[in-house]
């Protein structure tokens, strides 16, 4: 008796620890395949044997810490009972038409609306009490702030963050602390941030999955999601079925999650009724409604095969692991490689030399290593980083414990990463193909030190058309941008240089004093830019500074050696109807095609356009002149005119 009762407590402590990194953004603890393993372990314990603790996870909807501010949900958030088998699907849905929709790997939220505004957002939480994040409605992408529909409204979806944008936000993260282990992850973390702007950063978007509430009801499910659409909410995918439909829709929807094409992370299906009364007439049994809806995850498939040897990757300040095996068939594809993520994760699994892996596709997606056995000897851990050769120093995260491995060189192109990626961008030399990720291999890979080793990876086209990624149409069009490249306008030239505090405007004033040959002569006879208007003498410090950095100098030359700088001529003033006037400029506008085209115009016509309202300020352009906006509210303070763009048109244009 006592024996069943303590594997029940190990089960759900386990269980719940690790619930609790999972929800909170913490460094994961075990797979979701282990997790779903020892749940479906526990949930057949108790079945067999009566005895659930009150703390059980087969009977709570979730795990969420105590942060920030807690509301209780005007209506319960429940979870969905889950299944493996298709064929329990069929069973549930009986006679009934029933849509078929993703489950979405992310943060449940739930938003309220009144009289056509957005009142509330709460996080799921345990599904009685969430935390109020409203303050980040303006930060989180895919619902509307206002609506037409004026009644009130509960509609509950899920804030995800996707793989190309996980991978990219990852990649940029130097803390290894503050590294994330996967999407949802990082999701969680995101909404966890005090900072609405570092929110925004993270391109989290909300799927509406199911409409709560509304005061005049709508009974069908469909229409209810239609309703939404219409009112401009992003919408889950779905699909109309009947119960003998289902087994080739989820045998469709599972091709989809395989193919290349899907970058939300999605860890199963959800199947719910269309008739929404008869949804919600069902029995409510611990912490799910029997007709809500009923989720299926995918059995997963694991493959064993023997490691070859571990990879070795440089990204920002941590050097990574990645293991490389003998190919294998898994989900309907080759897999050779999946991350080890650090020297912790290796231990814990065990790998060592020539071992027997245990692979699965964690959500059918990303090659993930579960288990090592059979191991040859230990792996030795690099004393040198792959991209510059400096020592490696092993250094432990006192927050999570976690053993990681680091480059000691400061200059390491791969810490640069992010330079890298602003010479590359559209306002610098503007090379498509070029992403975080392609650059890091390339780095890995020896190609790329310097900004000038761009101009020379045609060198290496042999070896990039047969890297993973690749092939001859990619490769060959990436080495077309960055041919293109080698003309360019001095203006994108200087930005893409990296120089602190020197943006697009900073060096569109200093290539109108002398061009570009001027800027050249100002940084060799180190006469600064302090006479620019707009400059200053800050700014201009930072110019030369950077250019008494051997690096940054050498750079430049290597660079001017590949390109064409273009010739541009100083644009003619219009008249100079701007002349001496400084301008802001806030809100949309409909007569210039964009701000940045009203902001040259200004600019050609002799006159200045700034970002914030100050007693320098001539005039604000506001097409809502009326507006309650805090730059409207400081130019009145200050008694300085605000003027449509109509009213700019007719007395400047």
């Amino acid at each position: 008796m006592e024996d069943f009762r303590e594997k029940c407590r190990e089960l759900v402590s386990r269980l719940n620890e690790a619930s609790e990194a999972y929800y909170n953004g913490r460094e994961e603890i075990m797979s979701n395949y282990e997790w779903d393993a020892l749940f479906d372990e526990l949930a057949a314990l108790e079945k067999e044997t009566g005895y659930v603790l009150p703390e059980s996870p087969t009977h709570n909807t979730g795990y969420e810490g105590n942060n920030g501010e807690r509301e209780e949900h005007e209506f319960p958030a429940l979870s969905l009972a889950k299944t493996k088998q298709v064929s329990d699907l069929q069973k549930w849905a009986q006679d009934r038409t029933v849509w078929l929709s993703w489950k979405l790997d992310g943060l449940t939220l739930v938003l309220t609306y009144d009289q056509g505004r957005l009142v509330r957002i709460l996080t799921r939480g345990n599904g009685t009490v969430g935390t109020n994040i409203t303050y980040l409605k303006k930060s989180v992408r895919g619902f509307p702030l206002k609506i037409k529909y004026q009644g009130h409204l509960v509609v509950r979806g899920e804030a995800v963050i996707s793989y190309s944008d996980f991978a990219v936000i990852n990649t940029m993260i130097e803390d290894d602390d503050e590294k994330y282990a996967n999407p949802r992850n990082l999701a969680s973390g995101t909404l966890s941030l005090d900072d609405p702007e570092k929110v925004k950063e993270r391109r989290v978007t909300f799927y509406a999955f199911t409409l709560v509430y509304r005061e005049d009801p709508i009974i069908s499910w469909g229409e209810r999601m239609d309703f939404l659409e219409k009112e401009g909410f992003t919408v889950v995918e779905r699909e109309k079925l009947t119960a003998s439909e289902i087994p080739l829709a989820v045998e469709r929807w599972t091709r989809k999650v395989e193919s290349s094409e899907m970058d939300l992370p999605v860890d199963g299906l959800v199947i719910c009724y269309d008739d929404t009364e008869y949804a919600s007439s069902g029995s409510v049994t611990g912490h799910h409604a029997s007709r809500a809806g009923y989720a299926f995850k995918w059995q997963d498939v694991s493959a064993q095969t023997r490691l070859k040897y571990v990879e070795w990757s440089c990204a920002a300040s941590t050097i990574s692991p990645v293991a490389v095996f003998e190919p294998v068939l898994l989900e309907g594809t080759t897999v050779s490689r999946a991350s080890l993520c650090n020297i912790s994760e290796m231990e814990r699994l065990g790998i060592g030399q020539g071992c027997m892996l245990e692979v699965i596709k964690a959500n059918k997606i990303i090659p993930k290593c579960i288990a090592a056995s059979d191991s040859a000897g230990i792996l030795e851990i690099p004393v040198r980083c792959p991209v510059c050769g400096a020592d490696t120093q092993i250094r432990l995260s006192p927050r999570s414990q976690t053993r990681t491995l680091h480059c000691t060189n400061p200059d390491c192109s791969a810490k640069h990463v992010k330079k890298f990626t602003r010479f590359v961008s559209k306002a610098g030399m503007d090379i498509d193909g070029l992403s975080i990720q392609t650059m890091l291999k390339f780095m890995n890979e020896g190609f790329l030190k310097d900004f000038s080793d761009i101009y020379h990876l045609s060198e290496h086209a042999e070896v990039i058309r047969e890297m993973e990624g690749f092939g001859e149409k990619s490769c060959e069009n990436m080495m077309r941008a960055i041919e293109r490249s080698r003309q360019v306008h001095p203006v994108n030239f200087i930005y893409a240089l990296c120089i602190p505090m020197v943006g697009t405007d900073a060096a569109k004033k200093m290539i109108a004093r002398g061009g570009f040959q001027g800027f050249l002569d100002r940084l060799e006879n180190r006469s600064g830019f302090e006479d620019v208007d707009g400059i200053g003498p800050e700014r201009s410090g930072s110019v030369l500074e950077w250019y008494e950095n051997d690096k940054n100098r050498s750079s430049l030359k290597a660079l001017l050696k590949e390109v064409t700088i273009e010739k541009v001529e100083e644009p003619p003033r219009e008249g100079g109807r701007c002349e001496n006037l400084t301008f802001v400029i806030t809100g949309e506008v409909h007569h210039y095609k964009n701000r940045d085209e009203f902001k040259a115009y200004v600019e050609a016509a002799g006159g200045k356009v700034t970002g914030s309202v100050t007693s320098k300020t001539s005039y604000l352009v506001n097409n809502d002149t009326m507006s309650a906006s805090s730059k409207n509210r400081k130019a009145k303070e200050l008694g300085i005119p605000i003027l449509s763009e109509d009213e700019f048109v007719e007395r400047f244009g």
